[in-house]
């Protein structure tokens, strides 16, 4: 029986084996020919394992088994220079993956159009995708178009804040605030409820004297630094009150149920805030008078009716009535006249009367059908700036929920009045809407709520 040699042929049997052999065979179990065995596919020759120089010809024939493969130009012009998630990817490979898809070039590569960057573009460098020279250049580009649009931003928002309004703080330069150690503010001294000096002359209290420390606190003064002075009626517009001494000074506010009126806007040496209170005419009589219910001035025809001099209610009155009503500079006054039964009658703003009313049971309040609406607002005169100031108090107050001045302030002074005076709107029980002023700020300091006023003057 012939056996076959190593080379391939056959030899006959009982020849000798050849030289090296030690009588063994080279055909190996589970080894077909041609197929290098596994330690030559691990990279070891026929003369290390034993086997003939012949082996060496069938290495790297089977490529699906190789754990290495040749190290050609391709290879080395594909691989990977950026190893920083410890991996090579051949040229070819990553090319394939990578391919164009935007057509900055004018072109539409097909499925099969894989052809070299060289050939497709001669004479250009071009990076392939995914280099690191192209995503350094796209960071630089994303980068780039970042700082022109926050450039384009702090240019915008720099020329609107040199061209808006001025900030808080200049608006306190501007009304004189810096200077001041104390704030003068006119106020009423003899309406119980709204603003009533102490029976010892120590102080004032009510709720124009509560709206009033509000107000100065936004503008920076403590309440020891908040100087009340009296004013009268007709000094309102003026602003001249009296101190301590009876002599006549100018303060810096007014609050004293100054109501808003289109002359009173027209004067100069005013300058109204917005309102920071509504409120309506009405009538006070004695219990026993001759009409228990008076519903309109028109009732008061051919009486003796008293009221503020230069008030709005003496305006109303003169238009209902024939006759000259009785005027004077205090309310206190009138009230007290009705109270001798020197008169017959008083009339002007109900949160004014009804203080009076809740202190003496002899006398009535009446609720006349007047549609006007008194409202009551703060006189900065002629200083744009700090009325500016006194709106941005009341906006803060009024947008603010967490700001509870002055609600505070109506139900200490105003609402106990309303069990006393049945039937009379003495006042609304919510601040007039207040919109925000021309004051600039920063958008994150614009937290509070910005409302439309239908109602507001």
């Amino acid at each position: 029986m012939a056996e076959e040699p190593a080379d391939g042929g056959t030899r006959a049997e009982g020849t000798p084996d050849p030289p090296g052999s030690h009588g063994r065979s080279d055909r190996q179990p589970g080894r077909e020919t041609g197929r290098p065995a596994d330690d030559e596919r691990e990279g070891r020759s026929g003369a290390e394992t034993g086997g003939s120089p012949g082996d060496d010809r069938d290495r790297w024939s089977d490529d699906r088994h190789d754990r290495e493969r040749r190290f050609d130009g391709r290879y080395e012009r594909g691989r990977w220079d950026d190893d920083r998630y410890g991996q090579e990817r051949r040229f070819d490979e990553r090319y394939e993956r990578d391919r164009w898809d935007d057509d900055r070039y004018g072109r539409d590569p097909r499925p099969g159009d894989v052809r070299p960057f060289e050939d497709a573009y001669p004479g250009a460098r071009i990076d392939p995708p995914g280099t690191p020279a192209r995503r350094g250049f796209r960071r630089f580009r994303l980068t780039a178009w970042i700082a022109l649009v926050v450039a384009a931003v702090v240019v915008g928002v720099s020329i609107a804040w040199v061209n808006g309004p001025p900030t808080e703080a200049e608006l306190r330069e501007k009304a004189g605030l810096l200077s001041k150690d104390r704030l003068r503010i006119g106020v009423k001294d003899d309406t119980p409820g709204i603003a009533l000096r102490s029976k010892d002359g120590s102080g004032f209290e009510g709720f124009d004297i509560d709206i009033a420390y509000m107000i100065a606190a936004d503008l920076g003064f403590r309440r020891d630094q908040v100087e009340f002075m009296s004013i009268e009626t007709e000094d309102r517009a003026r602003m001249q009150a009296r101190n301590e001494n009876g002599e006549f000074v100018r303060v810096d506010l007014v609050v004293a149920t100054f109501s808003v009126t289109p002359d009173r806007k027209a004067d100069p040496s005013v300058g109204f805030s917005t309102p920071y209170l509504f409120t309506e005419q009405s009538v006070v009589t004695r219990s026993d008078y001759e009409d228990e219910h008076v519903a309109s001035l028109g009732q008061l025809e051919g009486k003796k009716v008293c009221s503020l001099g230069t008030s709005t209610s003496l305006v109303e009155l003169s238009k209902a009535i024939r006759g000259n009503p009785i005027a004077e500079g205090l309310i206190s006054k009138c009230v007290e006249r009705l109270q001798r039964g020197d008169i017959d009658a008083v009339t002007t703003d109900a949160a004014l009367l009804a203080g009076f009313v809740a202190q003496d049971r002899n006398l009535r309040h009446h609720d006349i059908a007047l549609e006007k609406t008194e409202m009551w607002a703060v006189n900065a005169g002629p200083n744009a700036a700090l009325r500016t100031l006194v709106d941005l108090a009341l906006y803060r107050s009024y947008a603010d929920p967490q700001n509870q001045r002055w609600e505070e302030a109506y139900k200490t002074h105003i609402e106990p009045l309303l069990k006393t005076n049945p039937g009379v709107n003495v006042a609304q029980a919510e601040q007039p809407c207040a919109l925000p002023p021309p004051v600039r700020r920063w958008p994150w300091e614009r937290t509070l709520p910005v409302q439309d006023c239908p109602s507001a003057p």
